[in-house]
């Protein structure tokens, strides 16, 4: 008789049950809703405002991509460019999602998770433009003239003060999630591609992230922002030429892997579950979980880093607020998802040969890192080239990811600190140093724990934090599609003098 789990395994099974509801609407594998509740409140309401933008993320895509390197420069009020605002945003979303969660969301739903993993990014596209403009046109000055925002502001300067207990739950959510999915299982990924190329502890690995990371953070939004200008774009257009060329060495595969797609998008015949359509709603659940992960639209974290943009053109931020979805999804996960599932190889399931790493016993990055290793199996220090790429991509877009969730953490503590009667300027800042030790102590120790753990906790975290963003975006939408018409200063402003930070609200 096999003994019982303990520790941090014995959660295992709960928390993958909560999951599996919120996102399927399933418990213990029995279906308990006819829907996964989840994945309609989230496309419902992209839906929703792409219909009222009039579809104006996909028209104006190519004016965002020509206005992407003049906004380099600021030209309002703010902290950082806008470029910068856009990197650092990119910097939270491409992180394990796009190399991880691609072959996780495959592992789970086949390759028709891609499809609807397309689908939320387009959605995304919409409910990004919606943050990232919110963000600027509802954002906070504190005392000594800092900018800041996010969604915890646009509830409340563009709701009012009886919806305070809605930025609350957001910020209780965005705690969750930043510990969770911006802290725990980036240090969990970059712990395991530390391993995988030095053979470095797992823990001693942690340790090293936590310091680098703590190294940038202690200077704050700027010196985060900094970072992110210069290593994102670069390591970005390297992996997505990397992926580029393993494609085109693999060119005549490329159409079977679209029909692929295609086929298990809306394919329920290979259900194996205990209800018809088991296999459509799996790819379906595993798509816009994983969708959301990678690309955070709807999630409201990406607005916190858009709203210290250097701008007062809530319209030019939302583009660049929908590019970084675009970027992150439909070029970075795609890159990675045809790669899994083009490249041919030597690989294994249940010790039979199979063609392709997404068909193999092989799990997450594992599968992402077969993959290339397959594409250019070269040899470079007794590790292929392939997987020297893919492990230094994660482990780059990893550190940037810590990097950036430690400012969303830090932003909704103070919010939820500044509730508090006789809060100061001098006691956020010596909050902030606190929870940026927290923050790199969590590294270190989230770097050891189970994966599966650590993902399904993500999948939990991510809802908590979505759920009351996408009810301000929808209570707020009428505000969105006035600025995407030009009205700068479209919808209500609630503000009242207060003795706390800010002096303003």
């Amino acid at each position: 008789m096999a003994a019982a789990p303990s520790g941090a395994e014995a959660w295992i099974e709960p928390i993958t049950n909560v999951s599996d509801f919120i996102w399927g609407g399933t418990w213990n594998g029995v279906e308990i809703l006819p829907f996964p509740p989840m994945t309609i409140i989230l496309l419902g309401i992209g839906l929703w405002i792409m219909v009222g933008l009039r579809f104006y993320p996909l028209i104006k895509l190519g004016s965002a991509f020509k206005g992407l390197f003049a906004s380099r420069k600021g030209s309002g009020d703010g902290e950082i460019s806008p470029f910068a605002a856009l990197s650092t945003a990119l910097s939270g979303q491409v992180g394990t999602g796009n190399l991880a969660g691609v072959a996780t969301a495959i592992a789970l739903g086949g390759p028709g998770a891609i499809f609807w993993m397309w689908i939320t990014a387009l959605f995304g596209m919409a409910l990004a433009f919606a943050e990232g403009s919110l963000a600027i046109r509802y954002r906070e000055k504190t005392s000594d003239g800092v900018y800041r925002g996010g969604p915890m502001t646009y509830i409340m300067m563009g709701l009012g003060p009886k919806w305070t207990w809605l930025a609350i739950v957001f910020c209780i959510g965005t705690l969750f999630s930043a510990l969770v999915t911006g802290n725990s299982i980036q240090a969990n990924a970059v712990a395991d591609g530390l391993n995988e190329l030095f053979g470095i502890e797992e823990a001693i690995g942690g340790a090293i992230v936590a310091i680098l990371v703590f190294i940038v953070i202690i200077g704050g939004i700027k010196s985060i922002g900094s970072v992110a200008e210069k290593v994102i774009p670069f390591m970005a257009g390297a992996y997505v030429i990397m992926a580029a060329i393993a494609l085109i060495l693999n060119f005549g595969d490329l159409p079977e892997t679209f029909g692929l797609i295609f086929h298990g998008a809306f394919n329920p015949q290979a259900a194996s579950g205990g209800f018809v359509g088991a296999a459509l709603i799996l790819a379906i659940r595993a798509g816009v979980a994983r969708g959301l992960f990678s690309n955070e639209a709807g999630q409201g974290s990406t607005a916190i880093a858009h709203a210290v943009a250097q701008t007062n053109d809530p319209e030019q931020q939302g583009r660049m607020a929908m590019l970084g979805t675009f970027i992150d999804t439909i070029i970075i996960c795609t890159m990675t998802a045809l790669v899994i599932l083009t490249v041919r190889g030597d690989f294994t399931a249940g010790g039979e040969a199979v063609l392709h790493a997404w068909q193999s016993d092989r799990v997450g990055f594992e599968m992402t890192s077969g993959a290339f290793a397959a594409a250019f199996p070269v040899m470079l220090a007794g590790i292929p080239i392939g997987t020297l790429v893919a492990s230094v991509a994660l482990i780059l877009f990893v550190f940037t990811t810590l990097l950036t969730w430690s400012y969303y953490g830090e932003r909704a503590i103070t919010f939820i600190y500044d509730r508090i009667p006789g809060s100061t300027r001098r006691g956020e800042k010596m909050l902030h140093i606190g929870w940026r030790v927290l923050w790199c102590v969590v590294i270190w120790l989230a770097a050891a724990q189970p994966s599966e753990l650590v993902w399904r906790l993500g999948d939990i975290s991510n809802a908590a934090m979505a759920l009351p963003n996408l009810l301000a975006l929808a209570l707020l939408s009428g505000v969105v599609f006035a600025i995407a018409k030009g009205k700068k200063d479209a919808g209500k402003t609630f503000t009242a003098d207060t003795p706390e930070e800010p002096e303003e609200y």
